[in-house]
């Protein structure tokens, strides 16, 4: 399978979706990202592996420890490849957020004044 469709085939799952924008806060262990679902810990490796061959994650040995990252350069790949259908610039685009991803954490906003 192209990494293109990896990358499509991992993020079509809700949990693995979830799983990113845990990462996308902070760096977690197997077990912190399991205690945010209600779900085994064999079905939470299998979504963590699956993220792995896309290689929208990492993972590092820390001590006993395997800790999870988000490997944002794919997100990048991804995004330059739909840029290329619609002919413009990051800056150029009106990103809005789809109703049915509603229940997913809400993007992050400046507060800044």
């Amino acid at each position: 399978m192209s990494p293109l469709n990896e990358t499509f085939k991992a993020l079509s799952d809700k949990t693995r979706r979830q799983i990113l924008k845990l990462l996308h806060a902070r760096d977690l262990n197997a077990g912190e990202i399991a205690d945010h679902f209600d779900m085994t810990k064999p079905s939470i490796s299998h979504h963590l592996n699956m993220l792995k061959q896309a290689d929208l994650i990492s993972d590092r040995r820390q001590g006993q420890t395997i800790v999870y990252t988000l490997n944002t350069s794919v997100f990048e790949g991804i995004m330059g490849w739909f840029l290329e259908f619609t002919g413009k610039q990051p800056d150029e685009l009106d990103f809005h957020q789809a109703e049915e991803d509603s229940e997913e954490a809400p993007p992050k906003t400046n507060k800044s004044k």
